[in-house]
């Protein structure tokens, strides 16, 4: 079983790198494409960039962080720093969502979010990642 445990581990590292990474950069994308200059042309290219990231490489690996992550707390056990990264992962996720409702904004041309908004919410993963690593390293609780 260790042998099982430990590949699980492995995916659900990976996972969470590719998630983060499109975590990372999709309100990136938005903040440029939120600009008021952006042409129709290249409007249609962040739609495509845009999509791509969130439907080939972050809603995947969102999938697999959660379904390894599951395994591994089904057989690690659920400790109080877990249950509290759980909850941050949560949150995370429900971000996660949020740029998918942007994403569906953007592709009907409906955007009514600002290039500031979408800096500032870049922010967000961030804190939420910070604490994440924190309590996986350090299991302060």
């Amino acid at each position: 079983m260790n042998h099982y445990y430990q590949w699980i581990l492995v995916v659900h590292i990976i996972s969470v790198i590719t998630w983060m990474a499109g975590i990372f950069y999709l309100p990136r994308l938005y903040s440029y494409h939120s600009r008021s200059s952006t042409s129709k042309e290249m409007s249609e290219t962040f739609k495509i960039m845009e999509k791509k990231l969130y439907s080939i490489i972050m809603f995947p690996s969102s999938l697999l962080v959660w379904l390894s992550g599951l395994f591994l707390a089904h057989f690690q056990g659920i400790h109080n720093w877990l249950a509290v990264k759980i909850i941050l992962v949560l949150l995370m996720t429900g971000f996660h969502i949020f740029l998918w409702y942007c994403l569906r904004n953007f592709q009907k041309d409906q955007n009514r979010l600002s290039e500031k908004f979408y800096r500032i919410a870049n922010e967000i993963p961030s804190l939420l990642l910070i604490g994440i690593v924190i309590l996986v390293v350090i299991k302060p609780l």
